[in-house]
């Protein structure tokens, strides 16, 4: 027996190290489930909006962070796209316009592509094929003619995906149905709307959540990154009837304008307008709000079919979710519509992270984050090595602790013509420069004016505030 004792300590020695690989080796890597919405600004419940009804988005928020100070690089949606899924800023992806084509074309072949530019890239999506992940895209990610390429890949990249969705539902079907201010021009280019008959499950965004669950289902038992592309809210603002219901237009109030949004000074400030939208009356003015925010709660109610979903399969606790959208968007905050200004309106963002065992799941964070950070903060939930040329900064040390922060500032640019604005966002200011200032300057102060009403710039009190800000604004721009 005393000689036999040592061959059955080895025994079971042997054996516990065999209990310890199985279960390692049936340890799952996170999976990822990436929501993001068209065009969606933080005209949401849970970042305290009165009226706007998003109760799925808002149970998000309360079981994950919800970033309340996340901007976008460049609030246009392929310069945007294109630079949160390569994980760098629009100088260098050089993708700084929207592709055109023609109302009816979906004709975008001479249209630049970031791989032109930096084609060795490695995309957010294609980081995680390349670790075995089961890596698919349901409906825009990269870049769509919205709405003339629904339904096809439009300006995607081939080499981020290992399978794609492209629904195109009864919206698609209807155009003809839609309300525009542009006749007979594009309906993605200006504000459209239409109230539809018929199920959520009948148009695009409810055939692509459809979608969405049967890749859950089908995919359970892999590591997955799934990508869902809402088309909603983006123009034309298309949702099922009842969704128009919950906003009457007798009780929409329209935004307060300041004495520079009534002058429209400085003048590249306010490019973003088209004569169209100046022509609106008050009644116009309230259907079109209305008819954003009722796409917004339709959008939010397939991302709850999603999500739901991924609840019911039990995936939940070794799945992160991300929720944002490519920029924010106006509702006629200083008379402006839609999205290309560098008012907080438009560079503004919603971003709810859930990622599973964090501290800080379940509460809000004030810690500025821009759009780029989700490529290394996701690459390290996950335990990937991310790529060096990177220029977002991992998120993780605030999902662990909302009090900390890892940036003092976020950027946001956009094209005007042969100049570009560039805007900063610190925990106070915002300080916007257009054409290096020689086309104007603008400085808020955000704490005590949220909303934007009294430029500070040429203010002589705040002279060294603009000189700071202005120097670090520089040395963004001019950075190799």
């Amino acid at each position: 027996m005393p000689r036999l004792l040592p061959l059955l300590c080895l025994y079971v020695a042997l054996a516990a190290l065999g209990a310890g690989a199985t279960a390692a080796e049936k340890a799952s890597p996170p999976n990822v489930l990436f929501l993001i919405a068209d065009d969606l600004n933080c005209d949401l419940h849970c970042y305290g909006h009165p009226h706007v009804s998003t109760p799925n988005i808002d149970k998000l928020a309360r079981r994950g962070v919800r970033f309340e100070r996340a901007y976008c690089q460049f609030p246009l949606c392929g310069p945007s796209r294109a630079s949160f899924l390569t994980g760098r800023r629009p100088d260098e992806t050089k993708i700084l316009t929207n592709p055109r084509a023609g109302r009816f074309s979906t004709d975008y072949t001479n249209s630049p592509n970031f791989r032109e530019f930096i084609p060795e890239t490695v995309t957010l999506p294609q980081l995680f094929r390349q670790q075995k992940y089961f890596v698919a895209r349901v409906g825009k990610l990269f870049h769509y003619g919205v709405p003339g390429q629904i339904g096809t890949s439009g300006l995607d990249d081939v080499a981020s995906w290992q399978y794609v969705v492209n629904p195109a539902g009864r919206d698609k079907a209807e155009e003809n149905q839609v309300f525009t201010l542009t006749p007979g021009a594009s309906y993605g280019g200006t504000l459209s709307w239409h109230a539809a008959e018929g199920t959520d499950l009948e148009q695009t965004d409810g055939l692509g959540a459809t979608a969405a669950i049967s890749l859950l289902e089908q995919h359970q038992d892999k590591p997955f990154f799934l990508a869902v592309g809402c088309f909603r809210p983006h123009t034309p603002y298309v949702a099922p009837k009842k969704y128009f219901d919950l906003y009457p237009v007798d009780q929409i109030e329209l935004p307060r304008l300041s004495a520079d949004d009534k002058k429209r000074i400085p003048a590249a400030a306010y490019a973003s307008s088209k004569k169209e939208q100046d022509k609106m009356d008050d009644a116009l003015r309230r259907e079109c709000m209305q008819a954003y925010w009722a796409a917004i709660s339709f959008m939010d109610a397939q991302v709850g079919r999603v999500v739901d979903a991924l609840d019911r399969l039990g995936l939940a606790d070794n799945t992160i979710i991300v929720m944002t959208s490519d920029h924010g968007y106006h509702m006629y905050e200083h008379g402006l519509w839609q999205k290309s200004s560098l008012f907080e309106n438009s560079a503004h963002v919603p971003l709810i992270i859930v990622a599973p065992q964090q501290a800080g799941n379940g509460k809000p964070t004030q810690a500025l984050a821009e759009l780029v950070d989700l490529y290394p903060t996701l690459a390290e939930l996950c335990g990937l090595q991310c790529p060096d040329y990177v220029d977002g900064k991992s998120q993780v040390p605030v999902l662990q602790d909302p009090t900390k922060s890892v940036r003092e500032a976020a950027f946001t640019q956009v094209k005007r013509g042969n100049f570009q604005g560039y805007s900063i966002r610190t925990d106070r200011w915002r300080y916007t420069a257009w054409d290096d200032g020689a086309q104007g300057e603008q400085l808020f102060d955000m704490a005590t004016d949220p909303g934007e009403m009294t430029n500070l710039a040429a203010d002589p009190q705040h002279a060294q505030v603009v000189a700071k800000l202005r120097t670090q604004l520089q040395a963004y721009a001019n950075q190799p």
